[in-house]
């Protein structure tokens, strides 16, 4: 049943890969459906969920406490290992973000296919905490020591990254109680309801395969650490916290997930290693189609 509710997403992704390999409709329509997405229909999507989020429930608070801790637990090993065996930022910060982050279209899709309406809501709170705290983190760890960077500077791209704007917009919404009036949620949702597909096809389409082939020992083992070990040690952090249902899902499948494709346009602006990170990004997303239905099925939340 599992299998039956995930195949269709990656099936997505594979034909927005075969679509982009071929060339149509055209090779200018991918970054322009790209953008659409990320300034408009995604936005747009995070403030209908969250908007109607229960976002004073005590599950919801403890969820974004869970995820919080489980992406500083992972930064802090990785930090450590790098005390252990010194690398340069420009592999260290896609090491970091090929564990910590996530592809949001493929977490709100899984979550949403699994638990529902509830489960987007609880999607949308769990973007609402840790999408700042992944930007920072992956910021920071493509910033080589002595380098220096602003607060300024990080607060300005946290600010300015349409999806926190989306969730700090459908937070005020909910915290308030104005919620979505005069037909504003029958507008938000016929615009997200193309989101996650027009996000599953550009997923598939900024899939490199070459770029496998220079860093495979270092994909293989880095995809082990997000898609083994990270949903492992969210389940853990899930259960001291005391979370079930749609909240623990939440935040396993978001462990489970491969690393965010725009980790790659983050690592080319701040001179990392582009090569490696569209190489996990790659792998991640190949191998993620047996590892999420297996990891769901291990933990019991599916």
């Amino acid at each position: 049943m599992l299998l039956l509710t995930i195949w269709p997403l990656f099936a997505l992704i594979c034909l927005g890969f075969v679509l982009y390999r071929k060339g149509f409709p055209d090779m200018g329509f991918w970054s322009a459906a790209e953008r659409l997405n990320y300034f408009l229909l995604f936005p747009a999507l995070l403030v209908a969920s969250l908007a109607r989020a229960p976002v004073r429930d005590p599950e919801v608070l403890r969820l974004g406490l869970a995820a919080v801790v489980t992406i500083l637990l992972a930064f802090t090993g990785f930090v450590i290992a790098r005390r252990l065996r010194p690398t340069p930022a420009a592999r260290f910060g896609p090491a970091v973000q090929g564990a910590v982050r996530f592809n949001t279209y493929l977490g709100l899709a899984i979550t949403g296919s699994l638990a529902g309406p509830e489960g987007l809501q609880r999607a949308a709170v769990y973007l609402a905490v840790c999408v700042p705290v992944v930007n920072v983190l992956s910021i920071l760890a493509l910033t080589e020591k002595g380098q220096g960077r602003g607060v300024l500077s990080l607060l300005r791209a946290i600010l300015t990254n349409p999806l926190i704007l989306g969730c700090l917009a459908g937070l005020a919404l909910s915290i308030s109680g104005i919620g979505l009036p005069f037909g504003t949620d029958r507008f938000l949702d016929l615009l997200a309801k193309s989101s996650l597909p027009l996000g599953l096809l550009c997923v598939g389409a900024a899939l490199r395969p070459a770029s496998m082939t220079k860093d495979l020992p270092v994909i293989i083992g880095n995809s082990a650490i997000r898609l083994g070990i990270m949903p492992l040690l969210a389940a853990t952090v899930g259960w001291f916290f005391g979370l079930q249902g749609p909240e623990a899902l939440t935040l396993v499948v978001f462990s489970a997930i491969p690393t965010a494709a725009a980790s790659y346009v983050l690592t080319q602006q701040m001179k990392g290693d582009g090569t490696l990170m569209a190489g996990l990004v790659t792998g991640q997303t190949l191998i993620a189609i047996v590892t999420i239905p297996l990891m769901l099925q291990l933990l019991g939340l599916a």
